[in-house]
């Protein structure tokens, strides 16, 4: 790990006109990480271009030039060594962050999916699929997913699979997509949804991942079939209670709900950089609108879990129900 710059010698490196090569992937320099004490304005704009993440510590005027703000150094050396191992996924989230911030949840989604096809054609994810011993995803007992709408046209969804802790493979995603589909067809006025087990979900099935032949499919089989462009339209009407870990695609789902509630035990992570790849079932849209793009980069590069007293503390949850 790289001593974070001074914003001297930040100003000096800028003012050296480095190649844009000298930055990020196959580069001395996957990350840049300096102290904010003391900086200026000027480079808001040099900063926002460097293709890689930028990480800043302490506070100071060049803040919301940074993907990551850091209170002190301690983090530093955890997300250093997490960018060090995927530079292109970390490349790609930042920039993706950075450029889908100003748009529509929707064209977000969009902008994700497009992001999320690059990397799953990059040479980390590839690397982990060659050495993942794909396991059948384990079978569920009854319906995959609990539908209940009552006498005032409400409906209730329960993630139901807790044998795979409510993993969001094909038929969980199929069935979601079903019911969704129906609320917004039928203008139901609320959807609450939970999960049963000690988890609320814990994302994408893994045993699944790779599955599509090529990014181009797969986009196009996400711009069909992802939840999260229903989630997204439900808007207010969304109501979701976290009763235990939300991981992956389970956090980015969580973050759709206009009332987000969740369970003292309950914990929520991003650890897609260390297949290789970043969020891809909404949390790039979801995450940013509830905690502002730089928690949610911090929690994608470090991949550190977080507490529900953090999350609500955060705003990434609204209450906590025991």
């Amino acid at each position: 790990m790289k001593n974070p710059l001074t914003f001297r010698q930040l100003q000096e490196l800028a003012s050296s006109h480095p190649p844009i090569e000298s930055f990020g992937p196959f580069s001395d320099r996957p990350y840049i990480a300096f102290n904010l004490e003391d900086s200026e304005a000027q480079l808001c704009g040099w900063l926002k271009d460097v293709p890689c993440p930028v990480i800043g510590i302490g506070r100071g005027v060049l803040e919301d030039a940074c993907d990551v703000v850091l209170e002190t150094e301690r983090k530093l050396p955890l997300i250093a060594a997490n960018i060090t191992q995927a530079p292109l996924a970390a490349m790609v989230l930042v920039q993706h962050l950075r450029a889908s911030e100003t748009l529509s949840a929707t064209d977000a989604l969009t902008a994700e999916s497009f992001a999320y096809a690059a990397i799953q054609a990059g040479p980390e994810f590839q690397k982990w699929l060659s050495q993942y011993e794909r396991q059948p995803l384990a079978t569920s007992s009854g319906p995959i997913l609990d539908i209940d709408v009552n006498s005032d046209n409400e409906m209730s969804l329960v993630l139901n699979s807790p044998e795979t802790h409510n993993a969001i493979g094909t038929e969980m995603r199929d069935a979601l997509c079903n019911a969704l589909d129906l609320a917004l067809a039928a203008d139901m006025p609320k959807v609450v949804l939970t999960g049963n087990g000690a988890a609320f979900s814990t994302g994408g099935a893994i045993e699944e991942f790779g599955g599509t032949p090529d990014p181009a499919t797969a986009h196009w089989v996400r711009t069909l079939r992802l939840p999260a462009w229903r989630f997204a339209r439900l808007e207010n009407r969304l109501r979701i209670h976290v009763n235990g870990a939300a991981i992956g695609a389970g956090v980015e789902i969580a973050a759709f709900g206009h009332h987000v509630t969740a369970s003292s035990k309950a914990w929520f992570q991003l650890p897609e950089l260390k297949y290789g790849l970043i969020p891809g079932a909404g949390g790039t849209v979801s995450l940013p609108r509830r905690i502002g793009r730089q928690k949610t980069a911090f929690m994608a590069l470090s991949m550190e879990k977080i507490r529900a007293e953090a999350a609500l503390k955060w705003g990434l949850i609204d209450e906590i129900i025991d």
